[in-house]
């Protein structure tokens, strides 16, 4: 796998550092979810959904922009049917096809999945699953193993709470048994969802949190399959984004109904794929600047360490292994 991610690295500084565009088409597939957390704003908000023909057509227009990958995700992406159709398409072009899901239906759609690179299962605790996400979590197990029998390369996401903190260690572990990869980031607070769900799950003992990414950080260390940097960890670890974010300029974020927005936290409308991606790209770079500058930051993963490759730092490019 390190050689083809050194590979994938260098394409995707050529396409956002020399040419200034994005690499990433981080794509919301649908508009419905089969779970209901309280933590997340996505399920929330009805939308409409771009039909298959008009998905495809999307997708090539972010090829011939020179994008490498097509991450399907929110809300939830196996609920639709055509999503083997939509994987293959992306593939077809050459791109690399990543798909973030909460596992409920992997058991059953793991096979339908061929044309799929990268796989992200959501798995936010052990003990604490069940109030987390309100389903058992032997089905999202059941669901990885399936996946794996299948072939598929396994990213376990992990978003740390006031309620998993004791629980890190374990799932590093459980990682390790399934033969998968984890990955973590510290719950990020969205506006819009009611306070008592942040004073419910928010990380607040700040000594046991600092303690348990130290403890992600010795694992690490010592070769766990843990994805993220230690500079990601160490950043997390103090809760403060030091990092100068590139979002804006490595993903091109499509919503369900087709609008472009700025990124997760700044859902800021830039236009539409139906008036062509290289025009919107253009004509909304100052606005993408403009929030850059006025962003308190966050630490999404995915923001965090594509902006530190972004920003050539050693650590992040020699390590490099998920987009």
């Amino acid at each position: 796998m390190r050689s083809f991610s050194l590979r994938l690295a260098s394409k995707a500084l050529w396409q956002m550092r020399v040419l200034g565009r994005p690499f990433v088409l981080s794509h919301g597939i649908n508009a419905s979810c089969n779970l209901k957390c309280s933590f997340c704003p996505y399920w929330r908000r009805p939308g409409q959904e771009m039909s298959t023909p008009e998905i495809f057509d999307m997708l090539k227009d972010a090829r011939s922009f020179g994008i490498g990958v097509y991450n399907a995700w929110t809300v939830e992406p196996l609920l639709r049917t055509d999503l083997p159709a939509i994987l293959r398409h992306a593939k077809s072009l050459g791109m690399i096809t990543s798909l973030i899901t909460n596992g409920r239906l992997l058991r059953q759609r793991a096979k339908d999945l061929p044309d799929l690179d990268f796989l992200s299962v959501s798995v936010d605790g052990i003990k604490s699953y069940r109030e987390l996400r309100g389903i058992d979590l032997q089905e999202v197990m059941d669901g990885i193993k399936a996946a794996k029998a299948a072939g598929h390369e396994i990213l376990m996401n992990c978003v740390i709470s006031g309620k998993n903190m004791e629980e890190l260690e374990d799932l590093v572990h459980l990682a390790e048994s399934l033969g998968v990869w984890i990955s973590f980031e510290p719950l990020h607070e969205s506006r819009g969802i009611d306070e008592k769900v942040w004073d419910d799950l928010g990380i607040r003992d700040l000594p046991r949190y600092e303690s348990a990414v130290d403890r992600l950080m010795e694992l690490k260390k010592d070769g766990a399959p843990i994805i993220n940097s230690q500079t990601y960890l160490a950043m997390i670890k103090s809760l403060k984004p030091r990092f100068k974010c590139h979002a804006s300029d490595i993903i091109l974020h499509v919503a369900s109904d087709g609008s472009i927005e700025n990124c997760r936290v700044h859902k800021g409308h830039l236009g539409r794929v139906s008036d062509g991606l290289a025009g919107v790209w253009a004509s909304s770079k100052e606005r993408r600047m403009k929030t850059v500058r006025e962003c308190q930051g966050c630490l999404f993963f995915g923001y965090v360490e594509n902006s530190l490759l972004y920003e050539l730092v050693p650590e992040v490019m020699a390590h490099y292994e998920w987009m």
